[in-house]
């Protein structure tokens, strides 16, 4: 059982696990390229360990850029003898030729220094100047902290670059980034104060902030990352090939994800496995978006980028669909001008590196042969334009180039979101009904909202609404398949609200963001609302070919199309969480992240609302207390909710 969950702790996020499922040796890599390990000074002294692959064509007339990969999670195989069996981000750009740089960062495998999540920015003015001439700075602090002073993954990225320029033959100049995950967010961290020579960065699926990110939704902490915390909250001793956290990992005995969480109790319980883990004391004792996670966000640092973005994502990636969609948004908003570009497949976490045939997420199909298509299509002709071709950004791509996970094909826009998209309100009515508020024939004839009337459901922590009926998912790294699975099970709790339009007579392009307008009540002091966005397939709907799962049928099936948390407490501030009044209407207002979807006529447009999605949510206590992380179990209790009838759901509808 360790093993088992250490390979999905640790495969599916680094490089290997983005290959093929027992892949063929690959010989193109040794036979063309020649491999070097390098010992790389920072400014402080500290050394990251760097593997260098070189073309064997590489020469004075034949000159190759850089494409480089920082990250956490290993960059073996380690031993300038051993190969790895696939190099850079696809086929098409191993093929094409780069030289290829892997880094292990601070703390991390083979690199020297101290680890700490989400490296804060250097937020001093003085660090771009001191950065671009490589003056020495104060060492990391304490395990887990940076210092003012401290480099960051920008400095740390310049410094490789300076080196590599200096020190490996044959390069035209030129150097690209990218990485999917939290190598992601490293491609993201060093965009700004970049070296000039850094010509093209592909954050894809970044990690952008852990409150929001990954670890929280809007501060309801992901309970389905529980078994990811001796990755990150264990110091490595000294530089090392080997996984050293493995002995921290937790040993289950059991097969059932949700059974075990369950059984745990309150998350206080979990100190009793990770008293020593220090991301996890960490996370325990910052319950509220305080210095500590404001500081680990790289949004408020993305500002004179000079070079040319783009970000990748998946619309069903349960990890990081907040990170490339704000990357992108907010990369626009802070650096008119610069070539700045979001693709956006039906892939989950890091899908898109890897080529699967058939194209599914769950139990949907969504053609075949979608990444390489996106590779060879886009993601090749970026880093060929601006690494080998003329780099004037004249690259044939679009803005946004987004794939509508209704039709299921590839969108472009010159603008993400449209300019011509219009906002339509879906109200949250009675007796189940999802009426659209522009007076279209959704709409029942002359019914206004409600501020009176309402739906309620009695919540308790005790009985949770489960997140996914695929019990086999829940001891993972992450989950996965819930972000496009059908939601009948949930439906059909009396702890789960339900409201649908009736059948669709024309097709509905759902294209830019959400916002959910809820209006509510509860007998308890705290709580969560979930909001899920569906699309009900007709009953005759045919099962297509591929489907993985053969108990399904695809008549009715009620596909999520999108999903959110909201911690109640965290309504009106993130920093500053209050209780609600029992009983007193409360507004409860937050954004779901943006979808490209078309509703196909004879689907119906269907809202749950529900208290409880265990366990990818902790549960909320539904009592007040001032931090989560350490309620006792008599702490938890049932209570009533409300959502009444001027409840809304804001989408943007393109024509």
């Amino acid at each position: 059982m360790r093993f088992r969950l250490l390979t999905a702790l640790v495969g599916l996020l680094s490089l290997t696990a983005l290959a093929q499922p027992n892949p063929v040796v690959n010989t193109f890599v040794k036979d063309n390229y020649q491999k070097y390990e390098h010992q790389i000074p920072m400014r402080d002294g500290t050394k990251l360990f760097t593997i260098v692959y070189v073309p064997k064509d590489a020469s004075e007339t034949n000159k190759y850029p850089f494409l480089m990969q920082r990250t956490c999670y290993s960059i073996a195989p380690y031993g300038a003898d051993q190969y790895a069996n696939r190099l850079g981000p696809s086929p098409t750009l191993e093929q094409d030729k780069y030289i290829f740089v892997y880094q292990d960062v601070r703390g991390r495998y083979m690199s020297e220094g101290t680890w700490t999540n989400m490296t804060p920015n250097l937020p001093d003015p003085s660090a771009t100047a001191s950065r671009k001439k490589g003056k020495a700075v104060a060492g990391a602090t304490a395990a887990g902290s940076t210092s003012a002073g401290s480099p960051d993954e920008s400095s740390d990225t310049y410094d490789t670059i300076e080196w590599l320029l200096k020190n490996v033959k044959f390069h035209n100049g030129r150097v690209g980034q990218w990485g999917i995950s939290y190598p992601g967010f490293y491609t993201a961290a060093a965009l700004p104060d970049a070296h000039p020579a850094l010509k093209a960065s592909s954050p894809q699926a970044p990690v952008s902030d852990f409150f929001f990110d990954d670890f929280h939704h809007n501060g309801a902490f992901i309970q389905a990352y529980l078994f990811t915390y001796p990755v990150f909250g264990v110091q490595h001793p000294k530089p090392t090939t080997t996984a050293w956290f493995m002995s921290e990992m937790i040993n289950t005995g059991s097969k059932d994800g949700f059974q075990w969480q369950y059984d745990l109790g309150p998350l206080k319980n979990a100190n009793k496995y990770y008293s020593d883990n220090f991301f996890w004391q960490e996370t325990i004792n910052h319950p509220n978006y305080d210095e500590f996670w404001q500081k680990r966000s790289i949004l408020p640092h993305l500002k004179n980028v000079k070079h040319a973005v783009m970000t990748v994502g998946g619309w069903f990636d349960a990890e990081d669909l907040y990170g490339p969609l704000n990357v992108y948004k907010t990369l626009e908003k802070n650096n008119a001008g610069i070539y700045n570009t979001l693709v956006m497949g039906p892939f989950g976490h890091g899908r898109w590196s890897r080529e699967t045939g058939h194209t599914l997420h769950s139990n949907i199909y969504f053609g075949d042969s979608i990444a390489t298509f996106y590779q060879r299509n886009i993601e090749a002709k970026f880093f060929n334009h601006f690494l080998k071709g003329p780099g004037d950004g004249k690259t044939g791509l679009p803005e946004a180039y987004l794939f509508d996970t209704g039709r299921k094909e590839w969108k472009t826009f010159d603008k993400w979101p449209t300019a011509n998209a219009q906002t339509v309100a879906f109200q949250l009515a009675g007796n189940g009904q999802l009426l659209r508020s522009d007076g279209t024939s959704d709409r029942t004839p002359n019914q206004s909202p409600s501020s009176s009337a309402f739906s309620e459901f009695i919540s308790d922590p005790m009985k949770p609404v489960p997140y996914t009926e695929d019990i086999t998912t829940t001891l993972g790294f992450t989950p996965f398949n819930y972000m496009s699975e059908d939601q009948r099970f949930a439906g059909r709790r009396p702890d789960v609200l339900t409201f649908q339009t009736e059948p669709l007579t024309e097709d509905l392009t759902l294209g830019g963001e959400i916002m959910a307008k809820l209006k509510v009540s509860t007998t308890g002091t705290d709580a969560d609302w979930v909001v899920k966005l569906i699309d009900v397939y007709p009953p005759n709907e045919p099962n297509h070919p591929y489907l993985p799962n053969k108990n399904i049928t695809l008549g009715n099936y009620q596909q999520m199309v999108r999903s959110e948390v909201m911690r109640g407490r965290f309504r009106n501030s993130f920093e500053k969480p209050e209780p609600f009044t029992p009983g007193q209407v409360t507004d409860v207002n937050f954004r779901l992240q943006d979808v490209l979807h078309t509703f196909k006529k004879g689907h119906r447009v269907m809202i749950q609302v529900q208290s409880t999605w265990f366990p990818l949510i902790d549960r909320n206590p539904q009592k007040y207390v001032d931090n989560i992380y350490k309620a006792d179990a008599a702490d938890f209790q049932k209570a009533t909710h409300r959502v009444y009838d001027n409840s809304l759901v804001e989408v943007q509808v393109l024509p």
